[in-house]
């Protein structure tokens, strides 16, 4: 943790704009310049107060959020210089109330009402949906497929990224207030919405994307999904005998299968990116921390297909690509083989079809569940958010559509009293 002169350092280079463009930039409107003047003023527990009182994810949203796209973004000082260091603020105060052992309060529950919800997932969107509408006095059951609780906090982010015991801590607050957790429960399966419509006033869906977008390399052994890798090291049941591993896609999460993949074992570890690196979508300190831990990255370069023997990958077949326009187009006569055993798809999770349909929700043509402006689905009293309904969200995002969603949940309820 930096000294507390360096932070302040930081913390006055904040101009403390009065139309608070890097709240705007912030999806769920943290109030920026106030926790940062509260630091100017040595009053870091009030600082961290500001912080949790809008956001119980602070300190998770501090250490894997992008606030160079988001608060950061937005600064006025990034401009023409750097921008304010708010991620780094932000996770000094966080870090600072461990410390000082200043502990989540518990949750204050207004005037229990009758209402009863269910929240079906319980990643960041579940978690914070079940928050909302908790703290508003609902009742609030959470359904969650796995073993354990968090969902892609737990299962999809590498504790080399995020430790455990800061999602453990959500969870533990949340139970405290009365919130029920079960298990081992998966939409589809052995959890269906029109039976829970019969016990509930109203569902929320937060089971995020979960099917792996990828395309066709040849019947072999060892391809992974990055949902299966990610998940398999998260649980400690390394894979094993990975040898040279080649992970296909360019963002946060490849970079994440690719360190994993060092982890693991494996031999060596590349990712294999079909545009160049200023349209990588993966975090420029991701990168840099995967290059660090010894992941080779190769750009403009798109693998065609698997190669090897008795469905064991010796190679993957591969073409170098130009850009233009920031799309990537194959170089005829550049074919070449590239040393691999093993191949990760980490090109994108999409919501699963199969799941939706069966359940009777609509979606769009791009498999994201259909929502009005209300955060309500195509079934009456069924809401939903984070990437179940928007492309390409972070988890900042997905707690602020879940937000978002719990308000229109709790407007729903407070009608029908």
């Amino acid at each position: 943790m930096e000294s507390i002169e360096k932070i302040k350092q930081k913390a006055n280079y904040c101009l403390g704009c009065k139309t608070k463009p890097c709240s705007k930039g912030c999806p769920i409107g943290t109030q920026i310049p106030e926790f940062i003047s509260k630091i100017k003023e040595n009053k870091i527990e009030e600082a961290y107060k500001i912080l949790r009182e809008n956001n119980i994810f602070s300190h998770i949203c501090s250490l894997i959020c992008p606030q160079e796209e988001q608060c950061e973004g937005s600064c006025v000082r990034g401009i023409k210089q750097e921008p304010t260091q708010i991620g780094k603020l932000e996770q000094f105060v966080n870090e600072w109330a461990i410390e000082n052992n200043i502990k989540l309060e518990k949750l204050q529950v207004n005037n229990e009402k009758k209402g009863k919800v269910a929240i079906i997932g319980s990643g960041p969107a579940g978690l914070e949906c079940a928050y909302e509408i908790r703290k508003a006095g609902y009742q609030v059951t959470v359904f969650e497929k796995e073993k354990e609780l968090g969902g892609i906090l737990t299962y999809g982010i590498p504790d080399f990224r995020l430790e455990k015991k800061y999602i453990l801590q959500i969870i533990e607050l949340l139970k405290d207030s009365g919130i029920e957790f079960k298990t081992e429960k998966i939409l589809g399966e052995n959890l269906h919405i029109q039976e829970l419509k019969k016990e509930y006033d109203a569902i929320f869906l937060g089971i995020g994307a979960e099917t792996q977008s990828k395309y066709d390399l040849g019947e072999y052994d060892n391809i992974y999904d990055s949902d299966y890798f990610l998940k398999s090291y998260n649980n400690k049941n390394y894979i094993k005998n990975l040898g040279d591993v080649v992970v296909i896609g360019g963002g946060n999460v490849a970079m994440d299968c690719s360190r994993a993949a060092l982890k693991m074992g494996a031999k060596s570890s590349s990712i294999l990116y079909r545009r160049d690196i200023e349209h990588m979508p993966a975090r420029e300190i991701e990168l840099k921390e995967a290059i660090e831990d010894g992941v080779k990255p190769i750009f403009t370069t798109r693998v065609i297909t698997a190669q090897g023997e008795n469905k064991k990958i010796n190679s993957v077949k591969c073409i170098q690509t130009k850009i233009i326009d920031g799309k990537a187009f194959d170089i005829t006569n550049t074919e070449f083989n590239y040393k691999a055993d093993s191949i990760v798809f980490a090109i994108g999770l999409k919501p699963n079809k199969k799941v939706l349909e069966k359940e009777k929700l609509a979606y769009n043509e791009n498999g994201l569940i259909e929502v009005d402006e209300n955060c309500q689905t195509s079934i009456e009293r069924v809401f939903a958010g984070g990437d179940l309904s928007e492309s390409k969200s972070t988890v900042c995002r997905a707690i602020a559509s879940s937000k978002k969603a719990a308000n229109e949940i709790i407007k729903m309820l407070e009608k029908g009293e």
